[in-house]
């Protein structure tokens, strides 16, 4: 810290102490005699009309610490010498102005330091307190300054008390204020049962140290130069000399020892009665000394050789050094601390980021499991569909074979026919001219057969549509009979379960014998429609048989059916669709006809005999 960060700090307490409003502003006039008292203090030729022009420009308002600053380092510390002026007449002045204003001593005189001990705390404070404005000293440097005052009373420092305390002042400032920090001092809390007096040759001696840069101090026997006699003298060490006075009041001061890099200091053995001997040898004396003691005569040494040091390294301040080191100390333990706690956040981000990771794979494990349930569902569905589509397309193509087999002796009869067809044709051809109206009759006829065929193959195809209607709803009784068989099944479960129960048996039983009734009506319709069936049949029969008989010469045909005897082929296959088609409806009105049977078994009576198919009635050829 140079020359003027030391003086920027004991005047911007003045100015803050002339500033009553806390406004940030000060008057002209305050700052003239404030300016004039600075001038007076630091030795510098004072210019009265200095301020005034500076501030020409500007109103009579009051000026803020920026406006005064560049009038203070043109005119004040830019013109200040290290040296020319007592550092501790300034420190005084601007001490007097803040004093009165900030600091309150308590009233009844139980203070535990004096007002002079005060400015001496407040001088520490400063050099102590951090180059941040408003100035406040770090809870590091509150407690070496009280370690140090403790240990020049031989006190011990209760450090835990002392955090308490700091924690509950500091209030977000990062710090404590010189007032707060005399308030502290004034209250007793660290210094009970130690005396005033005591308290004041501690902050005395500290302060001398510190800010006077006294490195040690205290009585020694001196050898002279011309007269060889040995005189007690008081010595004071600073980092560049070693002063010696007549008394410890340094009133009267008797020489001084120059120290610079070439010096250095040695112990030298016990003769001329005097014991406890050391020497510091400069480039153009050397200087015999006598401790009262070994342990005296080694702290001497010691602090030579720290002053010797601080000169071979260009430092004139022990203090400074070792505030900037601990400032050094303090940033890299925050730098640390911030670094560890970026290293805790990112290791927290990163435990955060593997139980995400870990969650998101418990989630994938459980949607892979719930995926591989449903895969095993749906094939076992898929499974499930081509056994039943297997089964139907087995059906299919039973029914297709037996569909290939009637058509083979379909196609046998038609080329039978054929032939018989063209027998017919060449003894048509003889009689041609007498058929000639019959032929054209015969060209209407097939006319009308083709017209019959188109008709034919579209209700065909319609047959087919329905068919696929049918085999559909085939597929739906199935599942519906599976169903009630299921159904059926839970029923016998819950009658063997309550057939111990009489009245429930009973109930049971009336039941069966309604369904058997039920049956017996549906048998009955059934066989209601296979007789019409067979009716029909018959019917289609005596159609085919007319269709089929030959024409002779001479006979005028009869045209039933819009055809002649070529048609027979088309009929016999829309009969067979018919056949199909009826007992799949037969199949679908009578749903519960397995069941009925079912029923009938379990009741121990005997259903009517089966009539014999419809579709074996039809297809027993007619003669």
């Amino acid at each position: 810290m140079d020359l003027r960060a030391e003086l920027l700090k004991s005047i911007w307490y003045a100015f803050t102490a002339l500033d009553v409003e806390k406004s940030g502003k000060v008057s002209k006039s305050q700052l003239k005699v404030l300016s004039h008292n600075l001038y007076t203090v630091l030795c510098i030729p004072h210019d009265p009309v200095a301020l005034e022009e500076h501030f020409r420009d500007d109103d009579d308002g009051p000026v803020s610490s920026q406006g005064y600053m560049p009038y203070l380092n043109k005119y004040i510390l830019d013109k200040v010498e290290e040296g020319a002026f007592v550092k501790e007449n300034f420190d005084e002045l601007c001490w007097t102005l803040t004093a009165k204003k900030n600091y309150k001593p308590d009233r009844n005189g139980n203070s535990v330091v004096s007002h002079q001990d005060a400015f001496k705390l407040w001088c520490l404070f400063n050099f102590l307190s951090e180059d941040k404005y408003p100035l406040v000293m770090v809870p590091d440097e509150v407690e070496y300054l009280l370690k140090k005052i403790c240990t020049a009373m031989n006190v011990e420092l209760n450090s835990c008390e002392l955090d308490d305390y700091l924690a509950q002042e500091q209030q977000g400032q990062g710090g404590l204020t010189v007032w707060q920090f005399l308030d502290m001092v004034n209250s007793g809390r660290f210094l009970r049962g130690i005396e005033q007096e005591a308290v004041s040759m501690a902050v005395e001696e500290v302060y001398q140290e510190v800010i006077e840069d006294v490195l040690k101090q205290g009585y020694l026997w001196k050898k002279g130069q011309l007269r060889r006699n040995w005189s007690e003298r008081w010595f004071t060490l600073k980092p560049s000399v070693l002063s010696y006075y007549m008394s410890e009041e340094r009133k009267e001061k008797k020489g001084s020892i120059t120290l610079d890099k070439h010096c250095c200091v040695e112990v030298l053995p016990d003769r001329d009665g005097k014991r406890c001997m050391f020497c510091v040898k400069t480039s153009s004396r050397t200087y015999e000394m006598s401790a009262s003691d070994t342990r005296q005569r080694q702290e001497w040494t010691l602090a030579i050789q720290t002053a010797i040091r601080l000169q071979a390294e260009g430092k004139n301040s022990l203090h400074k050094d070792l505030k900037q080191k601990r400032r050094e100390q303090r940033e890299q333990r925050e730098q640390r601390k911030a670094a560890k706690e970026e290293e805790t956040q990112r290791l927290k981000q990163l435990q955060e980021e593997k139980e995400r990771k870990l969650q998101e794979l418990e989630l994938l494990k459980e949607a892979q499991r719930q995926a591989e349930i449903l895969l095993q569902e749906e094939e076992q569905r898929r499974r499930q569909q081509h056994e039943e589509m297997q089964r139907t397309l087995e059906i299919q193509l039973q029914e297709a074979e037996q569909a290939r087999a009637s058509m083979q002796a379909e196609m046998v009869l038609k080329e039978a026919e054929a032939e018989r067809q063209r027998k017919r044709i060449l003894e048509l051809e003889d009689m041609q001219e007498r058929l000639q109206e019959a032929l054209q009759q015969e060209v209407k006829a097939r006319q009308d057969e083709e017209s019959v065929r188109y008709a034919q193959a579209r209700l065909l195809a319609e047959e087919e549509e329905k068919l696929k209607q049918l085999m559909k709803l085939k597929e739906e009784q199935e599942e519906y009979i599976i169903k009630t068989q299921l159904e059926k099944q839970v029923l016998k479960q819950e009658m063997e379960n309550k057939n111990k129960c009489l009245e429930d048996a009973q109930k049971q039983l009336e039941e069966v014998r309604v369904n058997r009734q039920r049956v017996d009506q549906d048998v009955m319709a059934a066989q209601r429609k296979l007789r019409q069936a067979s009716t029909n049949v018959k019917h289609w029969n005596v159609q085919m048989n007319r269709l089929m008989h030959p024409i002779e010469p001479g006979d005028k045909r009869t045209n039933v059916s819009g055809g002649f005897a070529g048609y027979q082929p088309l009929l016999s296959g829309r009969d067979s669709s018919l056949r199909l088609k009826q007992r799949v409806e037969d199949k679908g009105n009578d749903p519960m006809r397995d069941n009925s049977k079912d029923n009938v078994s379990n009741g121990g009576n005997s259903g009517v005999p089966p009539s014999p198919d419809a579709d074996t009635m039809t297809t027993e050829p007619t003669n």
